[in-house]
C-alpha cells in the first residue's frame, strides 16, 4: 500500500509552521503532474465545469462527472492527499445523500470531500465527520450560489459582512472541519479569521496571511486566458504554447515534413 505524503494531521499541524500548496486537478496527468511536483494537496474541484466541460459555471456539474474526475486524479496521484468537491445539490436536499454523495467520492479515492457554506451546513459538515468523512469548509465567495448572490464580488467589505464570515468560520471548526477555503476575501479579514481559528485557512483571493493558498490549474499556468482574476498569478503560458506547437503539426502534413523517415516502420513485403 502506498503511504500518504500528507494527511489530516499533517494539515492541521502544519498551521503556523508553513504554508499549505494546493491546486486543483481534473484528470489522471494533471495529478501525476502535481504530485511529482511536490503538491501538498489536489483539489477535484467543480471548476471542472467550467475549465473542463465548458459549462457556463458550476452549476451543472454532476455527481458522475465528479466521480470520473476524482478516480482518474487518484490513478495519477497515488501518493496525494486529494479533496473532491461536493457539487450543487449533491448535498443541500438531505443528510443521508450528503453522506452517501461523499462516501461515493471516498470510495473513488478522495480522502476527504470540500463543501460551501457557512451556519447552514453546520449539521452536514458533523454528521460527515460522525461517519469517518473529513471535510474542508469554503466560505466567502461561494461559486454555487451565483443566482442569490448576482455576481462574484470580494467579501468582507463591510463590518457587517466582516464579523459574519468570522463567525461562519468559527461555525465551520466547531462542526469538526480539517480546514477551510477562504475566497475573494478582503486581506485583513480573511488575516482575523487565520488567526482566530485553529484549523488551517487555504485562500484563493483572500491575501497573504491565509495558512495556504489554492488556485486554479487552468489560471497558474495560463491555459486559459479568456480572463484572469487579480489574484492570479501565472507561472506559464501553456495556452501559447500548445497552440503554436499545434500550428506547427498541421504545418508539418501540409508540407509533407511529418512524418519523416524516422517516425515510418519498414520491412520487407511478403
Amino acid at each position: 500500500m502506498e503511504v500518504m505524503k500528507t494527511n489530516i494531521n499533517k494539515i492541521i499541524s502544519s498551521k503556523e509552521k508553513r504554508k499549505l500548496s494546493m491546486v486543483t486537478v481534473y484528470s489522471f496527468f494533471q495529478a501525476k503532474m502535481a504530485e511529482e511536483a511536490g503538491m501538498d494537496i489536489l483539489l477535484v474541484g467543480d471548476s471542472l465545469g467550467n475549465v473542463m466541460l465548458g459549462y457556463e459555471n458550476t452549476l451543472p456539474v454532476s455527481i458522475d462527472e465528479m466521480s470520473l474526475a476524482v478516480q482518474a486524479a487518484r490513478r495519477g496521484a497515488k501518493k496525494s492527499f486529494i479533496i473532491a468537491d461536493m457539487p450543487f445539490l449533491s448535498y443541500q436536499s438531505s443528510i443521508s445523500e450528503a453522506v452517501n454523495n461523499a462516501g461515493r467520492f471516498l470510495k473513488d479515492g478522495a480522502n476527504a470531500v470540500k463543501i460551501e457554506g457557512g451556519k447552514e451546513v453546520k449539521t452536514i459538515i458533523e454528521t460527515l465527520v460522525n461517519y469517518g468523512i473529513p471535510v474542508m469548509g469554503h466560505i466567502g465567495l461561494t461559486p454555487q450560489q451565483i443566482n442569490r448572490i448576482g455576481t462574484y464580488k470580494v467579501q468582507g467589505k463591510t463590518e457587517k459582512n466582516k464579523n459574519r464570515l468570522i463567525e461562519e468560520a468559527k461555525v465551520i471548526e466547531n462542526s469538526g472541519a480539517f480546514s477551510l477555503v477562504l475566497e475573494l476575501v478582503v486581506e485583513e479579514v480573511a488575516m482575523q479569521i487565520t488567526e482566530k481559528i485553529s484549523i488551517p485557512t487555504i485562500g484563493i483571493g483572500a491575501g497573504r496571511y491565509c495558512d495556504g493558498q489554492v488556485l486554479v490549474w487552468h489560471d497558474l499556468l495560463g491555459i486559459n486566458t479568456e480572463f484572469t482574476p487579480k489574484f492570479v498569478k501565472k507561472y506559464a503560458n501553456l495556452r501559447e504554447v500548445i497552440v503554436k506547437s499545434l500550428e506547427e503539426y498541421i504545418s508539418d502534413i501540409n508540407e509533407g515534413k511529418f512524418p519523416t523517415d524516422e517516425n515510418v516502420f519498414k520491412g520487407e513485403l511478403k
